[in-house]
């Protein structure tokens, strides 16, 4: 049975141990740092970036749960917590009567866009700052195979399509607070 396994060799163990450890580690950095600066967990502070990057700041609540990678009760938790906060509202779709729309506030851009620099920041530390050029183009190209490879998977198409639209908010020239 073991014998039809593809085991990873030497090389592939140590790396995919070195992912798993630099994602924790990058991750519990930037929770510290927001929860620190700006009074709110990492998963938040996405939730908030995520709305900010699409046409309208607004998303279903399925999509966005798609895009954070959260189950969809995650995410209607985490929206609940925003929404009391004042920084994300919901509405009733206008096309699907059973899907709920998630669409950031005013209020929650501006607290987006006052914790984005410390985010930011981290970032830039922890990650960014100690690679090259080449490496952060190596790192960009080894992610892109990786998400195109699981492209067909749940969650992949709206995750893309967020990735896609980071890129085109750049494009236009708009402020991107991730």
């Amino acid at each position: 049975m073991t014998d039809d396994i593809r085991w990873l060799d030497d090389d592939e163990y140590e790396t995919w141990r070195s992912l798993l450890a630099t994602v924790s580690l990058l991750e519990a950095a930037l929770d510290r740092q927001l929860q620190r600066d700006a009074g709110m967990p990492h998963a938040y502070y996405q939730i908030l970036a995520m709305l900010s990057e699409v046409p309208g700041r607004a998303l279903r609540m399925s999509d966005l749960a798609a895009i954070t990678q959260s189950s969809q009760s995650r995410v209607s938790h985490a929206v609940a917590k925003l929404e009391a906060a004042g920084w994300v509202r919901r509405r009733p779709s206008p096309d699907d009567r059973r899907s709920t729309i998630a669409e950031l506030t005013a209020d929650g851009y501006a607290v987006l866009e006052a914790a984005a620099p410390g985010h930011v920041a981290c970032v830039r530390e922890n990650l960014f700052d100690g690679l090259t050029r080449e490496q952060v183009d190596a790192l960009r190209e080894i992610c892109d195979a990786a998400l195109d490879r699981m492209a067909g998977r749940p969650g992949a198409g709206p995750l893309r399509e967020a990735v896609a639209a980071a890129v085109r908010t750049k494009a236009r020239g708009a402020q991107r607070l991730a």
